[in-house]
């Protein structure tokens, strides 16, 4: 009857579809095998973090192989029905990960992880533009980025707070800090040297002294024993709490807690004590005392 051959007709279809879709399937698991079996000579090729690698080798090739077995891929599961990825999404991964004037030349290899990693549903977490001078630019999902240069040495990384670290092919080390507009740079030797925004400049030494520089050019030296020292623009210097200030005709005065001394270019020393009491020493060897009130109580010459 009419109805048992369009039944019959029917069930060779869905024969037929179900035949199509089992050879489908079947491709795709040699497909993901080959993939599988290719990334991972790839990985296992490379070797932990070198500068240089075998000749032959192309960033820009390994890179781009990468992309074409990515894109593969999307295309045998869209065409089985199982994909959890559009093929647009590929497309804009291809595009989004740009190779700027890159050459296909034997190059060195970073062996860093791969440049461009991916998540069901293409939740990338950076992307990277290689140059013809060997020069890269990582870009992270957060939105930091960090610049390498071609000698592998110089090294910028932006971070997405402002912050901006800055490793020199020198080995200096110099971090600012954008909301307290603070640069802190470190040397190799271990000396460590911070930057204000008010121009004022902290040393670190690597015996433990401290060096402040304020604004107006004093310098304040603090040292690990406890002792400190100070010396003001005029010459004036100030040291355990005890003051010397230098004049420019040659004379020295110092200040404590105990007496106030001026000492003359001539060896002639005089010395004002706290409880008023006057002594003089003259380079002649005279010495002249006086009491609070003036008067002289000794003068022996």
């Amino acid at each position: 009857s009419r109805w048992s051959v369009a039944h019959g007709q029917l069930r060779n279809q869905v024969d037929a579809l179900t035949k199509e879709n089992l050879e489908l399937r079947g491709k795709l698991k040699v497909s993901k095998w080959h993939i599988h079996d290719s990334l991972k000579k790839q990985v296992d090729g490379l070797s932990p973090r070198k500068h240089a690698s075998p000749q032959g080798f192309s960033t820009t090739g390994l890179r781009l192989v990468g992309c074409e077995l990515l894109l593969f891929i999307l295309l045998v599961v869209h065409t089985v029905g199982h994909a959890v990825c559009r093929v647009d999404d590929c497309a804009q991964f291809i595009k989004t990960y740009t190779l700027t004037n890159a050459i296909d030349s034997p190059r060195e290899i970073n062996t860093s992880p791969l440049p461009l990693h991916c998540q069901l549903g293409f939740h990338f977490l950076q992307t990277e533009q290689l140059f013809s001078s060997g020069r890269r630019v990582i870009m992270f999902r957060n939105g930091t980025k960090k610049e390498i240069e071609a000698d592998g040495k110089s090294v910028t990384v932006t971070f997405f707070n402002g912050d901006v670290k800055k490793i020199m092919a020198d080995e200096r080390v110099v971090y600012y800090y954008a909301d307290a507009q603070t640069t802190h740079t470190t040397f190799p030797s271990g000396l460590e040297v911070l930057t204000f925004p008010n121009k004022q400049i902290e040393k670190h030494h690597p015996n433990g002294t401290k060096e402040i520089i304020f604004p107006d050019h004093t310098v304040k030296h603090l040292y690990p024993d406890g002792r400190e020292e100070s010396v003001f623009p005029d010459g004036t210097v100030v040291k355990n709490g005890e003051k010397t200030v230098e004049f420019s005709n040659g004379q020295r005065e110092i200040h404590t807690s105990q007496y106030k001394r001026r000492e003359y270019p001539d060896g002639t020393v005089k010395t004002v004590y706290s409880n008023g009491r006057q002594e003089t020493k003259y380079s002649s060897g005279r010495v002249r005392i006086k009491d609070k009130e003036g008067k002289i109580i000794l003068d022996k010459k």
